[in-house]
């Protein structure tokens, strides 16, 4: 069964064309907001993609195409982008409330597998959803299908994220009661790795035992310190590098292939600030210093990202969203 909903999804890159970039660019210039609506479980897969939308930055709300028909219909509003989800395009509630939404000013998006179906003669565009068969034996029951229109709704998202230059500090202020909003409201120093638990060699320990201890801290990294003081930084990255140079790993010093000027982070810096240097600059790890250059500690991406519980005044957070 997971085999026949991946294999659609797979084929969903081959219908991703000009009615997908012309959705995005129409949501993008609506001074509005994003309604999707949706019956039965296209109706459920139509409010997790606005509830996925809203929390990345795109405002959006879910319509129940029966209740839209029954006053609910004064939540549109001109300009707004209507993405109206059905396997086959053929629920006549759906495509009864279609006319209604383009007749107060908004623009809809048909995302269906019917390309000849009436909803999709009815929208302003067609976002093909299509699947070959569904994972339900029967080949009744909504089962590829959804997944495949789920898919297609994260693919908006995700382009969205990027248009609008969405960024984890604004993700944290959507999320504040989430465990990862919480993580990233709390300061460097308090998700960092410290003590012993920071891999670090001095300049002159071989290479091949800076690698040890980097295998051994399991963070694909190693400070290089001096009593106390950064130096540098080598990574699983300049391991590679050094390999495909073809330089020896024995018994040269790890200071001939350390970064000597790294990135670094301020303990009392947001971890949301530190996440975003990491996703710009697209490394995974970066030394905390204090304002002399003295090692205090290392905040990895899983530190930020929740690879365990972050401990804050002796409380654990808790672990859902």
């Amino acid at each position: 069964m997971l085999s026949i909903e991946a294999q659609g999804i797979t084929q969903l890159k081959k219908r991703i064309g000009p009615s997908f970039e012309q959705t995005v660019e129409m949501i993008l210039a609506s001074p509005g907001k994003v309604i999707t609506t949706g019956i039965g479980k296209s109706g459920i897969v139509a409010r997790k993609i606005t509830a996925t939308l809203s929390s990345t930055g795109t405002t959006s709300i879910f319509l129940h195409p029966v209740e839209a028909l029954h006053g609910d219909l004064g939540m549109v509003s001109p300009g707004d982008v209507v993405l109206a989800l059905s396997h086959s395009g053929r629920s006549e509630e759906l495509v009864n409330v279609v006319p209604q939404l383009r007749a107060h000013g908004a623009k809809v998006v048909a995302m269906t597998g019917g390309l000849d179906s009436p909803l999709a003669q009815v929208a302003d565009l067609v976002i093909d959803c299509g699947v070959e068969r569904e994972a339900c034996p029967l080949g009744l029951a909504p089962t590829t299908s959804t997944t495949a229109a789920l898919a297609m709704g994260d693919a908006l998202a995700v382009v969205l994220i990027e248009k609008h230059r969405f960024k984890a500090e604004d993700f944290r202020r959507h999320h504040p009661g989430g465990s990862l909003g919480q993580r990233l409201a709390l300061k460097v120093r308090e998700v960092m790795t410290k003590g012993k638990a920071v891999p670090a060699v001095r300049p002159a320990t071989p290479i091949s035992q800076a690698v040890k201890v980097m295998d051994e801290g399991d963070l694909g990294t190693v400070l290089i310190t001096s009593r106390g003081m950064l130096r540098g930084i080598f990574t699983d990255g300049d391991v590679r590098r050094a390999v495909v140079a073809r330089q020896s790993l024995d018994s040269a010093p790890v200071s001939r292939f350390m970064t000597t000027d790294p990135l670094t982070a301020d303990p009392d810096a947001m971890a949301a600030e530190a996440l975003h240097t990491m996703e710009s600059k697209q490394i995974t790890a970066l030394p905390v210093v204090d304002s002399s250059g003295k090692v205090l500690g290392l905040v990895h991406l899983h530190d930020l990202l929740g690879r365990g519980a972050v401990s804050l005044n002796g409380l654990v957070p808790p672990a859902r969203d």
